[in-house]
């Protein structure tokens, strides 16, 4: 049970401090849908979709009313559609088009899933599908897409990194008339998990069950306001109030999922108690770090601060529920963090030190905006970086990276909504091709073996 006190404190968390439960997400096994025709399995996942997600929205609805919280979005994930399509390549776009279908009959925000994970090896038919993954968007509004190239007990398969980088210049170029926007919808991943909530991610794991509610709860303004108290604190009292916003942040995440997941008749997943930031002022992750005593993010001790905010997050969450997964830590998308978005414009902050901040907190390189013109192996040099961080430190990983079409440095990129907007940021002139183009698999660090 709830307390007055934290009661109290919740709703002036909501109409103060711009806390929300960022998203509700139902994951819907697909396999029982597999057939060998693109068509009959396309219109047996939209039917399993409309029937099992049919009152999600209504269900969020009634809980935001019921408790006061809002919830931004409604969402869906599928099972990785790469093992989908195995028996109809080159037909892949045709569930693609069903899922958004589906996507926009049930009424969720986005759809997840549209996946495959090669970290070790790629079959023929995921192939086909990765090289369906541009068409796949460009034809499709809500399906998100995203791509395992790696883990720490695999390695990085290098064919599929080199691979993702020619479909994201692929999927910019397709959507060259909304400034590359599919690829604000793709995700490429070391250690991808199973029960992630959050977009462009999200898929349904082949190790969860049938159909099951995960939530993600968000709360960079609540954890900015306790800190505005803290002038003169020392770092280990500023880690104590990160960590008990945590608690109270992730108590109300798990009401929410709790309920959803009982009026849903579904399996309660987890909560994954993500700081995700958006571009309204008041919610930033990067405004945390500066009122921590940094002069701008991006500054030496960036690093540090950030390290020490992720750990507490994820202490004080751990208290609060036994089912926290998912990604769980601070985000640090670049247009979708009004403080990100600032730093970028005065160059307080590069690509470099993107990739080191991303060695201590969640995901990677994310919603960075960079020249149309970048070629696709220095692309690939990214998501390589990216997954080698992810690799070594067993941590999950990503790159979701725009190279905007006929934009270069200097001018910016504007998506609207959540996805905010962004400065294009300035990559390495030197390339890295020779390196791509060897291919083969790097192998997995010494301690992956465990057995």
């Amino acid at each position: 049970m709830f307390s007055r006190k934290e009661i109290i404190e919740t709703i002036n968390m909501v109409e103060k401090e711009h806390f929300d439960v960022r998203t509700i997400t139902m994951g819907i096994s697909l396999l029982s849908c597999i057939r060998e025709d693109a068509k009959k399995t396309a219109d047996l996942c939209y039917d399993r979709i409309c029937k099992k997600a049919e009152r999600i929205v209504a269900v969020a609805e009634d809980l935001e009313d019921e408790f006061g919280v809002p919830i931004i979005n409604k969402r869906v994930s599928i099972t990785p559609a790469s093992l989908l399509t195995s028996s109809f390549c080159g037909k892949e776009v045709v569930l693609a088009k069903a899922l958004d279908n589906a996507a926009k009959t049930v009424g969720v925000d986005f759809l997840g899933g549209y996946s495959a994970l090669v970290q070790k090896g790629m079959t023929s038919y995921e192939k086909s599908f990765i090289e369906s993954i541009p068409e796949a968007l460009a034809v499709t509004d809500r399906t998100c897409s995203s791509v395992n190239v790696g883990s720490s007990k695999a390695g990085i398969n290098m064919d599929a990194v080199r691979l993702m980088g020619e479909i994201i210049k692929q999927t910019a170029e397709r959507t060259k008339d909304r400034d590359g926007f599919g690829c604000a919808k793709l995700v490429v991943f070391c250690n991808a998990v199973e029960d992630n909530p959050f977009m462009a991610g999200a898929f349904h794991g082949l190790s969860e069950g049938e159909t099951v509610i995960n939530v993600g709860v968000s709360g960079p303004g609540v954890v900015h306001h306790a800190l505005t108290k803290m002038k003169g604190a020392s770092i280990e009292e500023i880690a104590e109030t990160i960590k008990k916003t945590a608690f109270k942040i992730t108590r109300t995440g798990q009401l929410i999922a709790n309920e959803a997941s009982k009026r849903l008749n579904a399996e309660f997943g987890i909560v994954d108690l993500s700081l995700a930031p958006t571009p309204v002022m008041g919610d930033s992750v990067a405004h945390i770090l500066e009122e921590m005593g940094l002069e701008s993010v991006g500054c030496h001790g960036t690093t540090a601060a950030l390290a020490m905010l992720n750990d507490a997050v994820k202490k004080g969450g751990v208290m609060a529920s036994s089912n926290v997964g998912g990604l769980s830590g601070a985000f640090i998308p670049v247009s979708e963090d009004i403080g990100m978005i600032r730093a970028a414009e005065k160059g307080a902050i590069s690509l470099d030190k993107l990739e080191a901040m991303t060695c201590v907190c969640s995901v990677g390189i994310d919603m960075v905006a960079v020249p149309g013109d970048t070629p696709a192996t220095t692309l690939s040099g990214m998501i390589a970086d990216e997954s080698a961080i992810g690799m070594i430190n067993n941590k999950t990983t990503a790159v979701r990276i725009i190279p905007v079409p006929n934009k270069g440095v200097g001018e910016s990129v504007e998506f609207g909504g959540l996805l905010g907007s962004a400065p294009i940021m300035k990559v390495s002139p030197y390339g890295c091709s020779t390196f791509i183009n060897r291919g083969g698999r790097m192998p997995a660090p010494i301690h992956s073996n465990k057995n």
